[in-house]
């Protein structure tokens, strides 16, 4: 008795083979491989560090794994660099846990991408170190 015998005789079909659901008689199914999820698009942002707290909305909209953050920390290097350094080094953890990638681009500038994505590097592109972004 074969394993397609054994699965009809437990529902209960028998040997009657038109009995059987239509659905269980194809050779394959198709699955629809490229069916998107609606709503998850990946969204470019800006945003602007004037103030530690303002890295909130920023670290909120990476961990959701659909955002490129595109970073002006110019405000607050002027302002404070240790505020600065402090907000980078969050970025950069926040970052290192969703397996994402960051990049300093010039001098007031930063990328921040989910993990998906990778930035390119050569000479206009700085790592990120959070070691280096907490000393002082």
């Amino acid at each position: 008795m074969g394993i397609f015998s054994k699965i009809k005789e437990r529902v209960g079909l028998g040997e009657n083979f038109e009995d059987f659901p239509e659905d269980f008689t194809s050779d394959y199914v198709q699955i629809d491989s490229e069916k998107k999820i609606p709503g998850k698009k990946v969204i470019v942002r800006p945003f602007l560090i004037e103030d530690f707290s303002d890295i909130k909305p920023m670290l909120d909209a990476i961990r959701e794994g659909y955002t490129i953050a595109l970073v002006n920390i110019k405000p607050l290097k002027d302002k404070d660099i240790m505020e600065l350094k402090r907000a980078v080094g969050k970025l950069k953890k926040t970052c290192d846990a969703i397996e994402g990638d960051i990049a300093g681009f010039g001098e007031d500038w930063l990328v921040i991408t989910p993990s998906f994505a990778q930035i390119h590097r050569d000479k206009n592109t700085e790592n990120i170190d959070a070691a280096d972004a907490e000393q002082s």
